[in-house]
């Protein structure tokens, strides 16, 4: 076999390789907040903020926290490097992305479902005629 073949086929398993190790590295998995622990890597985790305990946006160090619970009703304080989220008080669920740091979940990003406007309205607000 010719050397300039050989040097090509390991060219294309290299970067076979390294296309493989990117997609893998890319995906995050979703995760409740037991599994988040015990992993230690960044995941996205399902919940809800816990309106009763608050939340607080820190100019000083740009930090967004509150506290969510999962789907599961496990509780956890959430810190976000950044600004309060658009319509986060309006969310009837969250998805926060990141990963847990002694017991707390540092997100990278946060995103909010609020309720669609395009959703039916209940039987009673439509008074009959």
């Amino acid at each position: 076999m010719k050397p300039r073949y050989i040097i090509a086929a390991i060219i294309v398993v290299a970067l076979a390789a390294a296309a493989w190790f990117a997609l893998d590295a890319s995906s995050i998995e979703y995760a409740d907040i037991e599994r988040a622990e015990r992993l230690g890597k960044t995941v996205q985790v399902v919940g809800s903020w816990i309106k009763e305990d608050g939340m607080k946006y820190d100019e000083t160090a740009n930090t967004f926290s509150f506290a969510m619970k999962d789907e599961h009703g496990k509780r956890v304080p959430v810190v976000l490097n950044g600004a309060k989220p658009n319509n986060f008080e309006m969310a009837t669920s969250i998805v926060v992305k990141g990963r847990m740091e002694n017991g707390t979940f540092q997100a990278s990003h946060i995103l909010t479902k609020c309720p669609s406007k395009y959703e039916g309205q209940p039987a009673d607000a439509h008074p009959e005629a």
